[in-house]
Protein backbone atom coordinates (compact mmCIF):
# COMPACT_ATOMS: atom_id res chain seq x y z
CA UNK A 1 0.00 0.00 0.00
CA UNK A 2 0.86 3.77 -0.50
CA UNK A 3 0.62 5.67 2.29
CA UNK A 4 1.14 9.99 2.26
CA UNK A 5 2.50 11.23 5.33
CA UNK A 6 1.10 15.34 5.64
CA UNK A 7 2.25 17.70 7.78
CA UNK A 8 -0.19 20.69 7.60
CA UNK A 9 0.70 24.58 7.50
CA UNK A 10 1.31 26.55 10.35
CA UNK A 11 -0.07 29.96 10.39
CA UNK A 12 2.85 32.74 10.42
CA UNK A 13 2.85 32.49 14.66
CA UNK A 14 5.83 33.52 16.83
CA UNK A 15 7.93 30.64 16.29
CA UNK A 16 7.82 30.30 12.47
CA UNK A 17 10.54 32.87 11.65
CA UNK A 18 9.44 33.53 8.19
CA UNK A 19 12.06 36.80 8.14
CA UNK A 20 14.70 35.00 9.64
CA UNK A 21 14.86 32.15 7.61
CA UNK A 22 15.28 34.11 4.65
CA UNK A 23 18.28 34.93 6.06
CA UNK A 24 19.97 31.10 6.05
CA UNK A 25 18.24 30.39 2.89
CA UNK A 26 15.59 27.57 4.74
CA UNK A 27 12.38 27.36 4.40
CA UNK A 28 10.88 26.40 7.88
CA UNK A 29 12.07 26.18 11.45
CA UNK A 30 11.59 22.81 12.47
CA UNK A 31 11.46 19.60 10.80
CA UNK A 32 7.87 17.49 11.30
CA UNK A 33 9.28 14.95 13.61
CA UNK A 34 6.32 12.98 15.02
CA UNK A 35 5.62 12.45 11.14
CA UNK A 36 8.99 11.09 10.61
CA UNK A 37 9.06 9.00 13.65
CA UNK A 38 5.45 7.19 12.12
CA UNK A 39 6.97 6.40 9.00
CA UNK A 40 9.44 4.15 10.91
CA UNK A 41 6.80 2.25 12.65
CA UNK A 42 5.66 1.22 8.84
CA UNK A 43 6.11 -2.11 7.37
CA UNK A 44 8.63 -2.44 4.38
CA UNK A 45 5.89 -3.46 2.38
CA UNK A 46 4.33 -0.08 2.32
CA UNK A 47 5.96 2.94 0.03
CA UNK A 48 5.88 6.16 1.55
CA UNK A 49 6.19 9.70 0.71
CA UNK A 50 6.27 12.81 3.18
CA UNK A 51 4.88 16.23 2.29
CA UNK A 52 5.54 19.16 4.98
CA UNK A 53 3.06 22.19 3.53
CA UNK A 54 5.66 24.69 5.09
CA UNK A 55 8.56 23.43 2.61
CA UNK A 56 6.34 22.64 -0.82
CA UNK A 57 2.58 22.85 -2.12
CA UNK A 58 0.16 20.15 -1.39
CA UNK A 59 -1.22 18.52 -5.31
CA UNK A 60 -3.84 16.75 -6.49
CA UNK A 61 -1.00 14.73 -8.11
CA UNK A 62 0.09 13.78 -4.04
CA UNK A 63 -3.24 12.81 -3.50
CA UNK A 64 -3.95 10.44 -6.23
CA UNK A 65 -0.25 8.31 -5.81
CA UNK A 66 -1.73 7.38 -2.19
CA UNK A 67 -3.44 4.60 -0.84
CA UNK A 68 -4.40 6.33 2.65
CA UNK A 69 -3.01 9.80 3.82
CA UNK A 70 -1.81 10.65 7.24
CA UNK A 71 -2.58 14.01 8.72
CA UNK A 72 -0.27 14.92 12.11
CA UNK A 73 -1.53 17.93 13.33
CA UNK A 74 -1.19 20.62 16.56
CA UNK A 75 -3.84 22.99 17.71
CA UNK A 76 -2.72 25.78 15.66
CA UNK A 77 -2.52 23.51 12.30
CA UNK A 78 -6.49 22.66 12.61
CA UNK A 79 -7.56 24.74 9.92
CA UNK A 80 -4.43 23.69 7.32
CA UNK A 81 -5.24 20.30 8.87
CA UNK A 82 -9.02 20.28 7.87
CA UNK A 83 -7.84 21.79 4.43
CA UNK A 84 -5.95 18.61 3.45
CA UNK A 85 -8.45 16.08 5.01
CA UNK A 86 -11.23 17.80 3.08
CA UNK A 87 -9.54 17.75 -0.21
CA UNK A 88 -8.76 13.83 0.39
CA UNK A 89 -12.35 12.86 1.04
CA UNK A 90 -13.06 14.98 -2.40
CA UNK A 91 -10.94 12.49 -4.33
CA UNK A 92 -12.48 9.56 -2.42
CA UNK A 93 -9.27 8.76 -0.13
CA UNK A 94 -9.13 8.06 3.19
CA UNK A 95 -7.43 9.52 5.85
CA UNK A 96 -5.87 8.72 9.34
CA UNK A 97 -5.38 11.69 11.91
CA UNK A 98 -3.08 11.45 14.68
CA UNK A 99 -1.11 14.31 16.78
CA UNK A 100 -2.34 16.26 19.63
CA UNK A 101 -4.84 18.02 17.50
CA UNK A 102 -6.44 14.92 17.11
CA UNK A 103 -6.30 13.74 20.27
CA UNK A 104 -7.45 16.55 22.20
CA UNK A 105 -10.35 17.25 19.55
CA UNK A 106 -11.10 14.30 17.51
CA UNK A 107 -14.15 16.01 16.87
CA UNK A 108 -13.03 19.07 15.08
CA UNK A 109 -12.16 16.80 12.24
CA UNK A 110 -15.46 15.54 10.94
CA UNK A 111 -13.94 14.36 7.46
CA UNK A 112 -11.43 12.24 8.78
CA UNK A 113 -11.71 8.39 8.25
CA UNK A 114 -9.67 6.64 10.95
CA UNK A 115 -8.57 8.63 14.31
CA UNK A 116 -5.34 7.92 16.50
CA UNK A 117 -5.77 9.36 19.77
CA UNK A 118 -2.79 9.20 22.49
CA UNK A 119 0.90 7.84 21.51
CA UNK A 120 1.55 5.71 18.60
CA UNK A 121 3.95 3.12 19.55
CA UNK A 122 1.29 0.90 20.79
CA UNK A 123 -1.35 1.15 18.64
CA UNK A 124 -0.34 2.03 15.04
CA UNK A 125 0.49 -1.82 14.26
CA UNK A 126 -3.41 -3.05 15.17
CA UNK A 127 -3.83 0.41 12.70
CA UNK A 128 -1.77 -0.74 10.15
CA UNK A 129 -2.75 -4.34 9.86
CA UNK A 130 -6.70 -3.24 9.79
CA UNK A 131 -5.54 -0.66 7.24
CA UNK A 132 -4.27 -3.85 5.00
CA UNK A 133 -7.82 -5.76 5.94
CA UNK A 134 -9.94 -3.06 4.63
CA UNK A 135 -11.48 -3.06 8.35
CA UNK A 136 -9.77 -0.31 10.04
CA UNK A 137 -12.07 1.55 12.66
CA UNK A 138 -12.93 5.42 13.05
CA UNK A 139 -11.32 5.58 16.30
CA UNK A 140 -8.32 4.25 17.85
CA UNK A 141 -7.26 4.82 21.62
CA UNK A 142 -3.50 4.10 22.59
CA UNK A 143 -3.54 3.06 26.37
CA UNK A 144 -0.94 3.29 28.20
CA UNK A 145 2.40 5.03 27.73
CA UNK A 146 4.66 3.32 25.68
CA UNK A 147 7.65 2.70 26.60
CA UNK A 148 10.51 4.98 24.19
CA UNK A 149 13.10 2.09 24.57
CA UNK A 150 10.74 1.10 21.69
CA UNK A 151 10.17 4.04 19.66
CA UNK A 152 12.07 3.81 16.24
CA UNK A 153 15.05 6.60 14.76
CA UNK A 154 12.86 8.67 12.29
CA UNK A 155 13.00 8.19 8.45
CA UNK A 156 15.07 11.17 7.76
CA UNK A 157 15.17 10.18 4.07
CA UNK A 158 11.31 11.33 3.68
CA UNK A 159 13.09 15.20 3.85
CA UNK A 160 15.76 16.77 2.77
CA UNK A 161 17.34 18.29 5.89
CA UNK A 162 18.55 21.53 4.55
CA UNK A 163 15.34 23.10 3.76
CA UNK A 164 15.44 23.71 7.42
CA UNK A 165 16.51 25.65 9.91
CA UNK A 166 17.04 23.13 12.76
CA UNK A 167 17.11 19.32 13.37
CA UNK A 168 14.71 17.73 16.28
CA UNK A 169 15.80 14.59 18.67
CA UNK A 170 13.17 13.41 21.14
CA UNK A 171 15.21 12.00 24.38
CA UNK A 172 11.69 11.98 26.80
CA UNK A 173 8.02 12.02 26.90
CA UNK A 174 5.58 13.82 30.13
CA UNK A 175 6.42 15.93 32.89
CA UNK A 176 6.59 15.73 36.79
CA UNK A 177 4.67 19.24 37.07
CA UNK A 178 1.44 19.23 36.48
CA UNK A 179 0.38 23.24 35.42
CA UNK A 180 -3.52 24.04 35.03
CA UNK A 181 -2.79 25.42 31.61
CA UNK A 182 -0.36 22.82 29.99
CA UNK A 183 -1.71 19.89 28.43
CA UNK A 184 1.48 17.74 28.34
CA UNK A 185 0.72 15.64 31.12
CA UNK A 186 -3.22 15.03 29.73
CA UNK A 187 -1.16 13.55 27.13
CA UNK A 188 1.94 11.87 27.84
CA UNK A 189 1.39 11.62 31.78
CA UNK A 190 3.37 13.21 34.40
CA UNK A 191 6.14 10.10 34.97
CA UNK A 192 9.37 10.66 32.37
CA UNK A 193 9.87 8.04 30.33
CA UNK A 194 13.16 8.14 28.05
CA UNK A 195 15.05 6.88 25.29
CA UNK A 196 18.05 4.90 26.06
CA UNK A 197 21.22 6.75 26.22
CA UNK A 198 22.54 4.93 22.97
CA UNK A 199 19.18 5.65 21.20
CA UNK A 200 19.79 9.37 21.41
CA UNK A 201 23.56 8.86 20.35
CA UNK A 202 22.93 6.70 17.33
CA UNK A 203 20.15 9.74 16.60
CA UNK A 204 23.13 11.96 16.75
CA UNK A 205 25.43 10.41 14.49
CA UNK A 206 23.05 9.35 11.66
CA UNK A 207 22.38 13.52 11.59
CA UNK A 208 25.90 13.75 11.43
CA UNK A 209 26.78 11.57 8.80
CA UNK A 210 23.62 13.31 6.95
CA UNK A 211 26.05 15.98 6.80
CA UNK A 212 24.03 18.20 9.00
CA UNK A 213 25.86 21.09 11.08
CA UNK A 214 24.60 23.27 13.49
CA UNK A 215 21.19 23.41 15.50
CA UNK A 216 19.26 20.22 16.88
CA UNK A 217 16.50 20.98 19.02
CA UNK A 218 15.79 18.53 21.54
CA UNK A 219 12.09 18.65 21.83
CA UNK A 220 11.01 17.32 24.88
CA UNK A 221 8.57 19.69 26.91
CA UNK A 222 11.04 19.00 29.70
CA UNK A 223 14.25 17.83 29.46
CA UNK A 224 15.13 17.87 33.10
CA UNK A 225 12.22 15.88 33.85
CA UNK A 226 14.12 13.01 35.23
CA UNK A 227 18.11 14.92 36.34
CA UNK A 228 19.80 11.89 37.33
CA UNK A 229 18.59 10.34 34.09
CA UNK A 230 19.52 12.97 31.99
CA UNK A 231 22.81 14.08 33.19
CA UNK A 232 24.08 10.51 32.62
CA UNK A 233 23.04 11.54 29.00
CA UNK A 234 24.98 14.50 28.78
CA UNK A 235 28.20 12.58 29.89
CA UNK A 236 27.63 10.56 26.77
CA UNK A 237 26.66 13.97 24.66
CA UNK A 238 30.24 15.48 25.98
CA UNK A 239 32.25 12.66 25.00
CA UNK A 240 30.43 11.92 21.30
CA UNK A 241 30.26 16.07 20.74
CA UNK A 242 34.21 16.03 21.20
CA UNK A 243 34.98 12.89 19.36
CA UNK A 244 33.40 14.72 16.34
CA UNK A 245 34.71 18.35 16.93
CA UNK A 246 31.23 19.91 18.23
CA UNK A 247 28.93 19.81 15.45
CA UNK A 248 25.86 20.29 16.83
CA UNK A 249 24.91 23.33 19.53
CA UNK A 250 21.63 22.36 21.04
CA UNK A 251 18.28 24.01 22.36
CA UNK A 252 15.59 23.02 24.46
CA UNK A 253 13.27 23.24 26.74
CA UNK A 254 13.16 23.01 30.84
CA UNK A 255 11.77 24.59 33.88
CA UNK A 256 13.04 27.27 36.09
CA UNK A 257 14.63 24.67 38.27
CA UNK A 258 17.58 24.43 36.05
CA UNK A 259 18.90 27.20 37.78
CA UNK A 260 19.47 25.52 41.29
CA UNK A 261 21.37 22.56 39.65
CA UNK A 262 24.52 24.22 38.84
CA UNK A 263 26.44 20.62 38.08
CA UNK A 264 23.47 20.13 35.46
CA UNK A 265 23.99 23.38 34.03
CA UNK A 266 27.81 22.93 33.65
CA UNK A 267 27.25 19.43 31.84
CA UNK A 268 24.83 21.35 29.17
CA UNK A 269 27.35 23.76 28.94
CA UNK A 270 30.04 21.34 27.99
CA UNK A 271 27.65 19.47 25.84
CA UNK A 272 27.42 22.23 23.42
CA UNK A 273 23.78 23.36 24.81
CA UNK A 274 23.22 27.00 24.28
CA UNK A 275 19.32 28.13 24.45
CA UNK A 276 17.00 26.58 26.67
CA UNK A 277 13.16 27.64 26.50
CA UNK A 278 12.07 27.91 30.41
CA UNK A 279 8.11 28.65 31.49
CA UNK A 280 8.32 31.62 33.23
CA UNK A 281 4.86 32.45 32.72
CA UNK A 282 4.24 35.64 34.89
CA UNK A 283 5.32 37.90 38.18
CA UNK A 284 2.14 37.23 39.61
CA UNK A 285 2.71 34.88 42.29
CA UNK A 286 -1.16 34.77 42.90
CA UNK A 287 -1.74 33.25 39.37
CA UNK A 288 1.51 30.56 39.67
CA UNK A 289 0.06 29.35 42.79
CA UNK A 290 -3.48 28.79 40.98
CA UNK A 291 -2.18 27.33 38.34
CA UNK A 292 -0.43 24.55 40.43
CA UNK A 293 3.02 26.08 39.01
CA UNK A 294 4.85 25.51 42.43
CA UNK A 295 8.49 25.01 40.42
CA UNK A 296 8.01 29.00 39.90
CA UNK A 297 7.00 30.34 43.14
CA UNK A 298 9.42 30.47 45.94
CA UNK A 299 11.85 31.25 43.19
CA UNK A 300 13.95 34.51 42.57
CA UNK A 301 12.84 34.13 38.57
CA UNK A 302 15.25 37.26 37.39
CA UNK A 303 18.48 35.75 39.24
CA UNK A 304 17.03 32.42 37.85
CA UNK A 305 17.40 33.37 34.28
CA UNK A 306 21.06 35.16 34.89
CA UNK A 307 22.56 32.06 36.27
CA UNK A 308 21.04 30.28 33.45
CA UNK A 309 22.56 33.21 30.98
CA UNK A 310 26.11 33.15 33.39
CA UNK A 311 26.06 29.32 32.21
CA UNK A 312 26.41 30.11 28.64
CA UNK A 313 23.03 29.27 27.79
CA UNK A 314 20.45 31.94 26.51
CA UNK A 315 17.25 31.86 28.24
CA UNK A 316 13.80 32.15 26.11
CA UNK A 317 10.88 32.17 27.63
CA UNK A 318 7.20 32.21 27.90
CA UNK A 319 4.86 34.72 29.74
CA UNK A 320 1.03 34.25 29.63
CA UNK A 321 -1.56 37.05 30.86
CA UNK A 322 -5.49 37.08 31.27
CA UNK A 323 -4.71 34.97 35.06
CA UNK A 324 -7.97 35.47 36.94
CA UNK A 325 -5.57 37.41 38.95
CA UNK A 326 -4.50 39.58 36.41
CA UNK A 327 -5.08 43.35 36.40
CA UNK A 328 -3.91 45.94 34.04
CA UNK A 329 -0.54 46.24 36.04
CA UNK A 330 0.38 42.87 35.22
CA UNK A 331 1.69 44.32 31.52
CA UNK A 332 3.87 46.93 32.93
CA UNK A 333 4.87 44.54 35.70
CA UNK A 334 5.89 41.30 32.94
CA UNK A 335 7.68 44.23 30.52
CA UNK A 336 9.98 45.33 33.12
CA UNK A 337 11.00 41.65 34.11
CA UNK A 338 11.80 40.58 30.40
CA UNK A 339 13.85 44.30 30.34
CA UNK A 340 15.77 43.82 33.14
CA UNK A 341 16.71 40.13 32.63
CA UNK A 342 18.05 40.86 28.91
CA UNK A 343 15.57 37.84 27.71
CA UNK A 344 15.31 38.61 24.15
CA UNK A 345 12.93 35.96 22.77
CA UNK A 346 9.83 36.24 25.36
CA UNK A 347 6.87 34.59 23.50
CA UNK A 348 4.21 36.86 25.60
CA UNK A 349 0.80 35.18 24.93
CA UNK A 350 -2.90 35.02 26.15
CA UNK A 351 -3.91 32.57 28.14
CA UNK A 352 -5.92 30.14 26.66
CA UNK A 353 -7.66 26.51 27.76
CA UNK A 354 -6.34 23.73 25.81
CA UNK A 355 -8.70 20.63 25.93
CA UNK A 356 -8.14 18.29 28.19
CA UNK A 357 -6.30 20.02 30.67
CA UNK A 358 -7.60 21.09 34.31
CA UNK A 359 -7.79 24.56 33.43
CA UNK A 360 -10.08 23.40 30.66
CA UNK A 361 -12.58 21.75 32.53
CA UNK A 362 -12.25 24.50 35.40
CA UNK A 363 -13.76 26.86 32.99
CA UNK A 364 -16.47 24.64 31.18
CA UNK A 365 -17.66 24.01 34.98
CA UNK A 366 -17.74 27.59 35.15
CA UNK A 367 -19.40 28.12 31.92
CA UNK A 368 -17.08 30.48 30.89
CA UNK A 369 -15.67 28.58 27.45
CA UNK A 370 -16.02 30.19 24.31
CA UNK A 371 -17.55 27.41 22.28
CA UNK A 372 -16.39 26.87 18.84
CA UNK A 373 -13.38 28.18 18.94
CA UNK A 374 -10.83 27.98 16.16
CA UNK A 375 -7.49 29.97 16.75
CA UNK A 376 -5.00 28.28 18.89
CA UNK A 377 -2.15 30.69 18.98
CA UNK A 378 -2.06 32.39 22.08
CA UNK A 379 -0.07 35.43 20.01
CA UNK A 380 -2.93 36.02 18.14
CA UNK A 381 -4.68 38.09 20.32
CA UNK A 382 -7.80 36.49 20.71
CA UNK A 383 -9.24 33.77 23.53
CA UNK A 384 -11.40 30.67 24.16
CA UNK A 385 -13.28 32.17 27.52
CA UNK A 386 -13.97 34.93 29.37
CA UNK A 387 -11.38 36.85 31.28
CA UNK A 388 -12.23 38.34 35.17
CA UNK A 389 -9.80 41.31 33.66
CA UNK A 390 -12.21 41.83 30.39
CA UNK A 391 -11.41 40.81 27.35
CA UNK A 392 -11.14 44.83 26.00
CA UNK A 393 -8.52 45.52 28.87
CA UNK A 394 -7.34 42.12 28.32
CA UNK A 395 -6.47 42.62 24.13
CA UNK A 396 -5.07 46.26 24.82
CA UNK A 397 -2.88 45.51 27.32
CA UNK A 398 -1.11 42.64 25.51
CA UNK A 399 -1.11 44.41 22.40
CA UNK A 400 0.31 47.12 23.82
CA UNK A 401 2.98 44.75 25.47
CA UNK A 402 4.23 43.09 23.04
CA UNK A 403 4.80 46.18 20.36
CA UNK A 404 6.91 47.58 23.19
CA UNK A 405 8.81 44.32 23.75
CA UNK A 406 9.49 43.90 19.60
CA UNK A 407 10.07 47.58 19.16
CA UNK A 408 13.77 47.69 17.88
CA UNK A 409 14.98 50.24 20.12
CA UNK A 410 13.94 47.66 23.32
CA UNK A 411 14.81 45.05 21.70
CA UNK A 412 18.22 46.11 20.84
CA UNK A 413 18.45 46.95 24.80
CA UNK A 414 17.63 43.74 25.69
CA UNK A 415 20.52 42.08 23.82
CA UNK A 416 23.04 44.87 25.49
CA UNK A 417 21.18 43.15 28.76
CA UNK A 418 21.81 40.23 28.33
CA UNK A 419 25.36 40.77 27.11
CA UNK A 420 26.20 41.47 30.31
CA UNK A 421 26.01 38.31 31.83
CA UNK A 422 25.79 36.01 29.01
CA UNK A 423 29.23 34.23 28.40
CA UNK A 424 28.97 31.61 25.19
CA UNK A 425 30.22 28.11 25.19
CA UNK A 426 33.65 27.91 24.25
CA UNK A 427 33.44 24.57 21.95
CA UNK A 428 34.77 25.16 18.51
CA UNK A 429 31.51 24.54 16.69
CA UNK A 430 31.94 24.48 12.58
CA UNK A 431 30.49 27.82 11.21
CA UNK A 432 28.48 26.31 8.91
CA UNK A 433 28.53 28.69 5.40
CA UNK A 434 24.71 29.29 5.26
CA UNK A 435 25.63 31.24 8.79
CA UNK A 436 28.73 33.20 6.75
CA UNK A 437 25.73 34.17 4.36
CA UNK A 438 23.57 35.24 6.71
CA UNK A 439 25.99 37.29 8.09
CA UNK A 440 26.46 39.29 4.71
CA UNK A 441 23.16 39.31 4.26
CA UNK A 442 22.97 41.13 7.33
CA UNK A 443 25.23 44.12 6.47
CA UNK A 444 23.41 44.51 3.83
CA UNK A 445 19.74 44.38 4.38
CA UNK A 446 19.92 45.68 8.08
CA UNK A 447 22.88 47.36 7.86
CA UNK A 448 22.01 49.65 4.69
CA UNK A 449 18.31 49.17 3.89
CA UNK A 450 16.51 48.93 7.26
CA UNK A 451 15.89 51.75 9.73
CA UNK A 452 17.56 50.10 12.29
CA UNK A 453 20.59 50.25 10.95
CA UNK A 454 21.97 52.87 13.50
CA UNK A 455 20.49 49.91 15.84
CA UNK A 456 22.69 47.05 14.29
CA UNK A 457 26.35 49.10 13.33
CA UNK A 458 26.04 50.27 17.18
CA UNK A 459 26.08 46.62 18.41
CA UNK A 460 28.44 45.31 15.75
CA UNK A 461 30.57 48.16 16.93
CA UNK A 462 30.52 47.59 20.34
CA UNK A 463 30.45 44.33 20.53
CA UNK A 464 33.70 43.59 18.28
CA UNK A 465 35.39 45.98 20.18
CA UNK A 466 33.95 44.91 23.81
CA UNK A 467 33.45 41.25 23.51
CA UNK A 468 34.23 39.68 20.22
CA UNK A 469 33.38 36.49 21.30
CA UNK A 470 29.72 37.56 21.34
CA UNK A 471 29.74 38.96 18.08
CA UNK A 472 28.46 36.10 16.30
CA UNK A 473 25.59 35.88 18.72
CA UNK A 474 24.88 40.11 18.19
CA UNK A 475 24.15 39.03 14.21
CA UNK A 476 21.97 36.22 15.47
CA UNK A 477 20.36 38.63 17.78
CA UNK A 478 19.72 41.25 15.46
CA UNK A 479 18.15 39.97 12.93
CA UNK A 480 15.79 37.97 15.14
CA UNK A 481 15.01 41.78 15.89
CA UNK A 482 13.92 42.28 12.45
CA UNK A 483 12.13 39.11 12.50
CA UNK A 484 9.99 40.04 15.26
CA UNK A 485 9.54 43.61 14.47
CA UNK A 486 7.78 42.50 11.20
CA UNK A 487 5.79 39.95 12.86
CA UNK A 488 4.45 41.98 15.89
CA UNK A 489 3.91 44.87 13.23
CA UNK A 490 1.76 42.39 11.06
CA UNK A 491 -0.01 40.95 14.09
CA UNK A 492 -1.05 44.79 15.14
CA UNK A 493 -2.08 45.45 11.96
CA UNK A 494 -4.79 42.29 11.76
CA UNK A 495 -6.18 43.48 15.16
Amino acid sequence: MKALLVYPECPNSFWKYPEALKYVGRKAAFVPLGLLTIAAMFPDSWELKLVDLNVESFTDRHIEWADVVFVSAMHIQLRSANEVIARCYAKGKKTVGGGPAFTSSPEKFPLTNHILRGEAENIFPFLISDLERGRAKKLYRSEGYPDLADSPVPRWDLVNIHQYGTMSVQYCRGCPFDCEFCDVVSIFGRKIRKKRREQIIAELEILYRLGWRGSVFFVDDNFIGNIPAVKMLLKDIIEWQKSRSYPFKFLTQASINLAKDRDLLRLMEKSNFHEVFVGIETTNRDALKAWGKQQNVNVDLAEAVRTIQHSGIKVMAGFVVGSDFDNPEIFDDIKNFIMETGITIAMAGILIALPGTRLWKRLKAESRLIEDFGQWDNTASVTNFNPIMGVEALLAGYLGLIQYLYRAENYYKRISKMFEVYRPTKKSIIIPPRDIKAFLKSLWRIGILSKNRKLYWHLMWNTARENPSLFPEAIVQAILAENFERFVSKMATRN
